[in-house]
């Protein structure tokens, strides 16, 4: 499955469009515990742990948006937006988001 951000790929005509296709991945509130927890992590400004557990929820989104567009018979996806929002009581919840349209190259 080829994603991309751009809204064609180069040397590759889409021949068909399938579809808007999205995956979201929530972090939870004991995440958030756990990460500050593990503070001591951070070295010149970043935190290893945060930074870890960021990656883990961006590749589950883009996971599900890949399975979504293969379920749509699509072997690409464009156009893929990330988002991150926090959500839930007091915040307690980060969400990431992908989005993106299913197209057949």
């Amino acid at each position: 499955m080829i994603l991309s951000t751009t809204p064609s790929l180069e040397g590759r005509p889409i021949r068909e469009y399938r579809g808007i296709v999205t995956g979201e991945a929530i972090l939870g509130a004991n995440v958030f515990k756990d990460l500050f927890a593990g503070i001591r992590d951070i070295v010149g400004g970043r935190s290893g742990t945060y930074e870890r557990e960021l990656g883990a929820a961006r590749k589950i989104a883009l996971d599900e948006l890949s399975e979504a567009a293969k379920r749509l018979g699509a072997n690409a996806v464009v156009g893929v937006d990330l988002d991150y929002e926090v959500i839930g009581p007091n915040g307690s919840m980060l969400m990431v988001s992908a989005s993106g349209t299913a197209v057949v190259v």
